[in-house]
Protein backbone atom coordinates (compact mmCIF):
# COMPACT_ATOMS: atom_id res chain seq x y z
CA UNK A 1 0.00 0.00 0.00
CA UNK A 2 2.75 2.25 0.44
CA UNK A 3 4.46 1.75 -2.65
CA UNK A 4 1.00 2.73 -4.63
CA UNK A 5 0.99 5.87 -2.85
CA UNK A 6 4.56 6.41 -3.39
CA UNK A 7 3.43 5.81 -7.30
CA UNK A 8 0.32 7.67 -7.10
CA UNK A 9 2.21 11.12 -5.56
CA UNK A 10 5.35 10.61 -8.23
CA UNK A 11 2.71 10.38 -10.99
CA UNK A 12 0.70 13.49 -9.56
CA UNK A 13 3.59 15.59 -9.21
CA UNK A 14 4.88 14.45 -12.57
CA UNK A 15 1.20 15.70 -14.56
CA UNK A 16 1.69 19.32 -12.11
CA UNK A 17 4.56 19.84 -13.91
CA UNK A 18 4.24 18.41 -16.90
CA UNK A 19 0.49 19.85 -17.55
CA UNK A 20 1.62 23.85 -18.23
CA UNK A 21 4.22 22.82 -21.06
CA UNK A 22 1.49 20.13 -22.34
CA UNK A 23 -1.17 23.41 -22.29
CA UNK A 24 1.52 25.55 -24.00
CA UNK A 25 1.90 23.40 -27.15
CA UNK A 26 -1.27 23.09 -27.55
CA UNK A 27 -1.55 26.93 -27.43
CA UNK A 28 1.26 26.60 -30.19
CA UNK A 29 -0.94 24.03 -32.68
CA UNK A 30 -1.79 25.81 -36.11
CA UNK A 31 -4.37 25.12 -37.07
CA UNK A 32 -5.37 23.69 -40.50
CA UNK A 33 -6.73 27.23 -42.69
CA UNK A 34 -4.29 29.19 -40.87
CA UNK A 35 -1.60 26.73 -42.22
CA UNK A 36 -3.13 27.25 -45.67
CA UNK A 37 -2.84 30.96 -45.51
CA UNK A 38 0.33 30.58 -44.88
CA UNK A 39 1.18 28.33 -47.59
CA UNK A 40 -0.86 30.10 -49.73
CA UNK A 41 0.79 33.83 -48.98
CA UNK A 42 3.95 31.79 -49.24
CA UNK A 43 3.19 30.30 -52.59
CA UNK A 44 1.78 33.82 -53.93
CA UNK A 45 5.24 35.31 -52.49
CA UNK A 46 7.07 33.04 -54.50
CA UNK A 47 5.35 33.50 -57.84
CA UNK A 48 5.83 37.88 -57.06
CA UNK A 49 9.63 37.20 -56.72
CA UNK A 50 9.57 34.99 -59.99
CA UNK A 51 7.10 37.09 -62.11
CA UNK A 52 9.89 40.39 -60.94
CA UNK A 53 12.88 38.30 -61.95
CA UNK A 54 11.69 36.86 -65.16
CA UNK A 55 10.33 40.58 -66.09
CA UNK A 56 13.28 42.10 -65.34
CA UNK A 57 15.37 39.29 -67.08
CA UNK A 58 12.90 39.77 -70.24
CA UNK A 59 13.75 43.79 -70.77
CA UNK A 60 15.28 44.30 -74.36
CA UNK A 61 18.72 45.91 -72.17
CA UNK A 62 19.07 42.35 -70.52
CA UNK A 63 17.98 40.14 -73.59
CA UNK A 64 20.99 42.12 -75.46
CA UNK A 65 22.98 41.53 -72.29
CA UNK A 66 22.57 37.92 -72.24
CA UNK A 67 22.29 37.62 -76.42
CA UNK A 68 25.85 39.51 -76.65
CA UNK A 69 27.67 37.01 -74.24
CA UNK A 70 26.08 34.17 -75.62
CA UNK A 71 23.44 33.62 -73.03
CA UNK A 72 19.80 32.05 -73.88
CA UNK A 73 17.51 33.93 -72.70
CA UNK A 74 14.75 31.47 -72.61
CA UNK A 75 17.48 29.04 -70.71
CA UNK A 76 17.87 31.86 -68.00
CA UNK A 77 13.84 32.26 -68.04
CA UNK A 78 12.91 28.66 -67.64
CA UNK A 79 15.86 28.62 -64.85
CA UNK A 80 14.30 31.00 -62.58
CA UNK A 81 11.59 29.01 -60.81
CA UNK A 82 14.12 26.24 -60.22
CA UNK A 83 15.57 28.68 -57.53
CA UNK A 84 14.79 28.12 -53.67
CA UNK A 85 12.54 30.90 -52.24
CA UNK A 86 15.83 32.66 -50.35
CA UNK A 87 17.44 32.50 -54.13
CA UNK A 88 14.54 34.07 -55.29
CA UNK A 89 14.00 36.69 -52.84
CA UNK A 90 17.26 37.90 -53.08
CA UNK A 91 17.46 37.77 -56.79
CA UNK A 92 14.61 39.88 -57.05
CA UNK A 93 14.70 42.68 -54.69
CA UNK A 94 18.56 42.89 -56.43
CA UNK A 95 16.51 42.94 -59.53
CA UNK A 96 13.96 45.88 -58.10
CA UNK A 97 16.62 47.70 -56.79
CA UNK A 98 18.35 48.24 -60.01
CA UNK A 99 15.58 49.19 -61.77
CA UNK A 100 14.67 51.45 -59.21
CA UNK A 101 18.37 53.03 -59.64
CA UNK A 102 18.22 53.05 -63.09
CA UNK A 103 15.05 55.14 -63.10
CA UNK A 104 16.60 57.87 -60.46
CA UNK A 105 19.84 58.18 -62.72
CA UNK A 106 22.18 56.58 -60.12
CA UNK A 107 23.10 53.85 -62.68
CA UNK A 108 24.51 54.05 -65.97
CA UNK A 109 23.95 51.72 -68.76
CA UNK A 110 27.19 49.98 -68.44
CA UNK A 111 26.05 49.28 -64.42
CA UNK A 112 22.73 47.97 -65.24
CA UNK A 113 24.27 45.59 -67.86
CA UNK A 114 26.71 44.54 -65.34
CA UNK A 115 23.99 43.73 -62.88
CA UNK A 116 21.91 42.08 -64.93
CA UNK A 117 25.25 39.46 -66.26
CA UNK A 118 25.65 39.05 -62.84
CA UNK A 119 21.73 38.45 -61.80
CA UNK A 120 22.14 35.63 -64.93
CA UNK A 121 25.60 34.07 -63.59
CA UNK A 122 24.05 34.03 -60.19
CA UNK A 123 20.85 32.10 -61.50
CA UNK A 124 22.53 29.10 -63.88
CA UNK A 125 25.15 28.34 -61.33
CA UNK A 126 21.95 27.99 -58.36
CA UNK A 127 20.34 25.97 -61.48
CA UNK A 128 23.30 24.02 -61.89
CA UNK A 129 24.38 23.01 -58.90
Amino acid sequence: MHLRRTFLALGLAAAATLSPTLFAQDAHLVSPSQLQQQMDAASAMRQHNIDTLTSFLSTPAATHAMKSRGIDPVQVTNAIPNLSNAELASLSARATKAQQDFAAGNLSNNDLLLIILILVVVILIAVIR
